[in-house]
Formats: structure tokens, C-alpha cells, sequence
């Protein structure tokens, strides 16, 4: 084999471990503020609600910046915009890390939050560049890494702040996207063959603004008052825009993101289910979370460190991670469609674990694993769902699409955990009663319910008005060529970028 021959194998081989760790990297990378928080106020000598902001905003720009990266990658310039956007992450890391005052701190996390439309783009460039059966299994992991991202992050996060600093947290995410930036520099492709469509830049800014509005009014609602003007204002104003960003879009040419497809019950499934699952899954972390912190003379908690709490979370990455070899198994049992709600159902009883056995921090380790597995099943499916029913010059905007309403229910998970909880804290005391977390966990309960719900009556409404093909089935040919991916994967990662995940 020749040398440019053997450069091109090479970098084909290491494109999903590339890939993989760039998912992660944004997914740790992003979930660097929720730890800090207390830090952050108690060294920068802001308040609690001040030092949100540094979670916050990050999740302000992610969700303004996905949508546009996604329909930006869908062109000729999607390895140009890989490349622009971990620089971002790159400048926003360094801006972070430095001792300059809150302000920066903040600035360099908004900065941060373009990198959570990278992965969206990195499932695009698997669909592209790699043959059928390994871009399937690529499509799979690369969905999972804002899951386990999350897992890695907070015991990270928590080992440097308590051993350096919490400056150094933010130097390590510097390191970590340095490290992304090279290997994308490497082998990330270029997008060839793609038409250069025109940005719709009216959808991208009422889209923009509508999301901003409405993130805004989640986050803030407990600090401004649920029933406030601001609130209450803010939510109208954003689904009125919302609703006239979806009109827009259906009428326009050149959509930002293609609302026609959410006609195919696939993609409508995968986004109703992204949203929902969302929901669930960050009121699990916010529960674990906030119950593992709780000082034991409250009668119930560990008072665990950040170290520890993130420490509990590292089951949920790691099964949410071997739930990519599982998938498979259940399809090829059961079927795609079905995937969907036995995830749901794995997630269901890990609340009900949580919710009659949380008395041992031991008990708390086994409600993440299977936390982690069912979550980690539900959101291996759906990007293969929207994969299968979009042509290829959308799958950069349809993820994209998926990711935001992803993000949507993430918030309103955590948001609505803080309620509930809040609900349950008697006047003039900061910690909630124990009820409280029960109470929270019922509706945990409800909420996977309602989604498994979702995930089997539209499925099965498509199978009776499309063809096997645009419902996403899976035959046994396609699972034997993903079989081979998953070996060849394994492979590859034995030479993964430094810093990696190991499968």
C-alpha cells in the first residue's frame, strides 16, 4: 500500500474514536458549571443565583448556536465550522480559566456553550464518511456522549477543585479541547460534494431569541418568581415567536431547520421522546445530585463532597456507555421501534429505586447504573431514527433539531426538580424534607411513563402508514454489518486520542 493510500486508511480508522472524543470533550466541557456553582460564588463573591449564570449561559448559546452549525455543516464548510467552533470552546476554555473577575468567567462559558453544536455535526460527518454498517454503530456511540460526557465531567471537575483549584477545572477543559482541535485538525474530512445552501438568517435569529426567551424564563423562574411579570412575559413572548419561527420555516425556500420531516413518525417520535427523556433523565441527576450533598443531620443525605456526588455519577456514564453494545442485542430480539420503550422502562425503574431505596449512598451507585443503561438505550435509537428518514444534505440540521429539544427538556428537568423540591422546604429553612424527594420521584415516575407511552404509539402508528424502510426497522443483514462496525470500532480505539474514552 502506497503512502497516501495507507494516510487515508489511517485517517478513516481514526475518525469515530476522533469523533467520540470530541463528543465527550463538549459533553465534560459543558457540564463543567453545574459543580462550580458554590465554588464559583464563594471565589468570584457573588450570589448563588449570580453564579448560575456561569451553567446558564452555556446553555443559552448551545441552543442558539446548534441549530445554525447544524444547517452550516449540512454545506461545503461543515470541517471549516468544526474547526471554527472548537476554537471557540478553545478561547472560551482560556478566558474561563484566567483570574480576570466573574464577567470573563461567564463570557468564557457562553463561549463554551458553541461547542454543544458539534455533536450533531460529528454524526453528520459519520454518515458521510464512513460505509453503511460502521457509520450506523458510529451514529449510536456518538449519541451517547452528551449522556456519558456528563458522567466523566463531575467527578473531574470535583477531583481538580478540590485538589487545585477552581481555575484549574477550566485549564483542564482548556487541555481537553486543545487536545480535540488537533485531532479534528487531523481527521476530521472535508464535506465533499456538498451544494452551499443559503443561511436562513431570519429563522436563525427568531429561533434564537425565541429559545434565549424561553432557557431564560426555566432558569431564572425560581430566583424572578414563577408567577412574576418577567416570567410570565418571557414564556408568552417566546412561544408566540416560536410559533411564527415554525411558520417562517414551513413557508421559507431555504428552512434552517426542515419542519416537513417531523411528518414522518420517526423523527416526530425522536424528537417528542428526546424532549420528554430529557426531562427525566436531568431530574434524576438533579435529585441524585442535590440528596448525595444533603448533610446527613437532616435525617436522610450523605453529605457528600463534589468529589464523591461526582463519584455516583460515574455508573450512569459508563452503562449509559455499554448500552451501545446492548442495542443491538434488543434489536435484534425485539426491534428498533421497540428499543425505545424497554429504555424508557429501564429508566422507569431505576426512579422506582430511587424512590424506595436511597437509605445506603451504596443504593445510590445501583440507581445511576441502571439509570444509565436505560437512558443510555433510549438515546441510542433516535438519531438512527431521524438518520434513516432524512435525506443526507438535512442529517446535520435534523440533529441539530434533535439536540435543542434535548436541551429544552434537560432544563425544564432541572427546573422542574427545583420546584418540586422547593414545594417542600418549609419557610425559613434552605433544605427540602425528605417528602419532597419523594414527591419528585413520583413525578419522575409519571414522566417515563408518559414517554414510553410516546415511543410506542407513535412508532406503531407509523408502522401502519409507511413502509418498513422510512420506520426505521432493522433486518438481520444491517445488524451483522453493525456486529463487524462495533469489532473494527473496538480496534480503533485501542489508539484513540490520548485523554479518550476506552470502549
Amino acid at each position: 500500500m502506497n503512502a497516501p493510500h495507507a494516510t487515508v486508511d489511517l485517517r478513516q480508522r481514526a475518525l469515530v474514536p476522533v469523533l467520540v472524543f470530541i463528543g465527550t470533550v463538549v459533553a465534560v466541557i459543558s457540564s463543567l458549571g453545574a459543580p462550580l456553582v458554590p465554588t464559583i460564588a464563594e471565589v468570584d463573591h457573588v450570589s448563588l443565583s449570580d453564579a448560575q449564570w456561569s451553567l446558564t449561559v452555556t446553555l443559552l448559546v448551545g441552543s442558539i448556536a446548534t441549530p445554525v452549525m447544524g444547517r452550516m455543516g449540512d454545506g461545503p464548510h461543515r470541517r471549516r465550522v468544526v474547526l471554527g467552533a472548537l476554537t471557540t470552546v478553545l478561547a472560551g476554555s482560556v478566558l474561563a480559566a484566567l483570574p480576570l473577575g466573574f464577567g470573563f468567567l461567564v463570557t468564557g462559558r457562553g463561549m463554551q456553550g458553541v461547542g454543544l453544536g458539534l455533536v450533531p455535526l460529528a454524526i453528520a460527518t459519520a454518515r458521510d464518511a464512513l460505509p453503511g454498517g460502521r457509520s450506523r454503530s458510529a451514529v449510536a456511540m456518538l449519541s451517547l456522549t452528551t449522556v456519558a460526557g456528563v458522567g466523566l465531567g463531575y467527578p473531574l471537575t470535583g477531583l481538580i477543585t478540590q485538589t487545585i483549584g477552581v481555575h484549574a477545572a477550566f485549564w483542564f477543559g482548556a487541555v481537553i479541547s486543545g487536545l480535540a482541535l488537533l485531532a479534528a485538525a487531523l481527521v476530521v474530512p472535508q464535506a465533499a460534494g456538498r451544494e452551499r445552501r443559503p443561511l436562513d438568517a431570519p429563522g436563525a435569529a427568531m429561533l434564537a431569541v425565541g429559545l434565549a426567551s424561553l432557557l431564560l424564563a426555566l432558569s431564572e423562574g425560581e430566583v424572578w418568581g414563577w408567577t412574576s411579570a418577567r416570567v410570565l412575559g418571557l414564556v408568552l413572548f417566546a412561544l408566540l415567536l416560536l410559533a411564527g419561527w415554525g411558520f417562517h420555516e414551513l413557508r421559507t425556500a431555504h428552512p434552517l431547520v426542515d419542519l416537513r420531516t417531523l411528518r414522518n413518525r420517526s423523527v416526530l417520535t425522536a424528537n417528542v421522546a428526546g424532549l420528554i427523556a430529557g426531562v427525566a433523565m436531568y431530574m434524576m441527576m438533579s435529585l441524585i445530585t442535590r440528596f448525595a450533598q444533603t448533610p446527613a443531620s437532616t435525617g436522610y443525605g450523605f453529605g457528600t463532597s463534589v468529589l464523591v456526588t461526582g463519584l455516583v455519577l460515574l455508573p450512569f456514564s459508563a452503562a449509559s456507555v455499554a448500552s451501545n453494545k446492548l442495542v443491538p442485542l434488543l434489536v435484534r430480539r425485539a426491534s428498533t421501534a421497540a428499543v425505545l420503550p424497554i429504555g424508557c422502562g429501564i429508566s422507569l425503574v431505576s426512579m422506582v429505586l430511587f424512590l424506595f431505596a436511597r437509605g445506603s449512598l451504596w443504593e445510590l451507585f445501583v440507581v445511576m447504573g441502571v439509570a444509565g443503561l436505560g437512558v443510555g438505550c433510549t438515546f441510542a435509537v433516535m438519531p438512527g431514527l431521524i438518520v434513516n428518514a432524512v435525506p443526507a444534505h438535512e442529517t446535520g440540521s435534523a440533529i441539530s433539531f434533535n439536540q435543542v429539544v434535548r436541551t429544552i427538556g434537560y432544563t425544564t428537568g432541572s427546573v422542574v426538580s427545583a420546584v418540586v423540591l422547593e414545594a417542600h422546604t418549609a419557610p425559613g429553612r434552605i433544605l427540602p424534607t425528605d417528602s419532597g424527594y419523594q414527591a419528585a420521584a413520583w413525578l419522575g415516575c409519571a414522566i417515563w411513563v408518559v414517554a414510553g407511552i410516546v415511543t410506542i404509539v407513535l412508532p406503531g402508528r407509523a408502522r401502519a402508514g409507511e413502509s418498513g424502510a422510512t420506520a426505521g426497522t432493522v433486518d438481520e443483514e444491517l445488524l451483522m454489518e453493525e456486529s463487524i462496525a462495533d469489532a473494527e470500532s473496538a480496534e480503533d480505539s485501542v489508539t484513540a486520542v490520548p485523554g479518550g474514552p476506552v470502549r
